[in-house]
């Protein structure tokens, strides 16, 4: 029950992220500090944030929904936010400043892998 109500919060997470991606990613991307240069910009924005999140939300609630999609969700966010850790990791030692925000998303990204990976080990299907 709580690796289904973890995976449906991050569902939504996504989800909302993902819709204000599609529907304006240049307010998303300067809510972030990070601005997206020329049309070409924009449309990457739309398609790695908005579209790539949205699917995100998809996989995730898969799991939330049927019994034998639990594992892939878990595994894809163990394996989203670990590349995520590992880029800010890397980020850290190329002597990257990020602010606090970005602080607060690398700590975010952390508990969630870490937590999709006690639920791999302590998920038990029926």
């Amino acid at each position: 029950m709580l690796i289904r109500v973890f995976l449906a919060a991050l569902a939504l997470c996504f989800a909302i992220f993902g819709t204000w991606s599609i529907l304006d990613p240049a307010a998303m991307g300067a809510s972030l500090g990070v601005t997206f240069a020329g049309g070409n910009g924009i449309y990457e924005a739309r398609g790695v944030y908005g579209g790539v999140s949205l699917g995100a939300a998809l996989l995730l609630l898969s799991g939330v929904f049927r019994e034998r999609m639990i594992r892939p969700a878990l595994w894809f966010v163990a394996a989203y936010m670990g590349g995520y850790t590992f880029a800010r990791i890397a980020g850290l030692i190329a002597g990257d400043k990020p602010t606090t925000d970005f602080i607060l998303f690398a700590a975010f990204e952390v508990v969630c892998m870490i937590l999709a990976i006690i639920a791999l080990k302590a998920y038990k299907p029926k």
